[in-house]
């Protein structure tokens, strides 16, 4: 009878574990101006797009939350879309003019860091602070 017992509270917390819903909130701080949105890219570990946001900036800050996320690996990135176009502009070199960024504050040398870089694992809510390459 115990183990029954213990059997079937084991699988209620492993169904309840896995049908949880998780928030994330991101705040993203150092943005160059309040001009224009800040665009988000949510990924699942596999570098498949979850959502998307954009986010209004208000004193150099902008703050965006994910609702209802299973527990995993996700990754983030962003950019700060100043002129409104959608793009994340550059120059002829491929250097970007905007700023941008990505989960773990990660960064690349030449180029966007590696996606391995930026996963992280949600397993309960979560808050994240980022900083933007100006």
């Amino acid at each position: 009878m115990k183990k029954l017992i213990l059997t079937g509270f084991v699988i209620l917390f492993i169904s309840s574990y896995s049908f949880s819903q998780l928030n994330l909130d991101i705040e993203i701080t150092g943005i160059k101006n309040d001009e224009g949105k800040i665009m988000l890219q949510l990924f699942d570990g596999k570098e498949v797009t979850v959502n998307q946001a954009v986010g209004d900036i208000k004193d150099n800050k902008c703050s965006v939350s994910f609702k209802n996320l299973k527990p995993g690996k996700y990754a983030i990135r962003y950019f700060h879309d100043e002129n409104e176009n959608g793009n994340l502009d550059t120059n002829t070199f491929g250097i970007p003019k905007e700023g941008y960024g990505f989960s773990n504050n990660a960064k690349g040398t030449f180029g966007p860091p590696p996606f391995e870089k930026w996963i992280f694992d949600l397993i309960e809510n979560k808050k994240m602070e980022l900083k933007i390459n100006n």
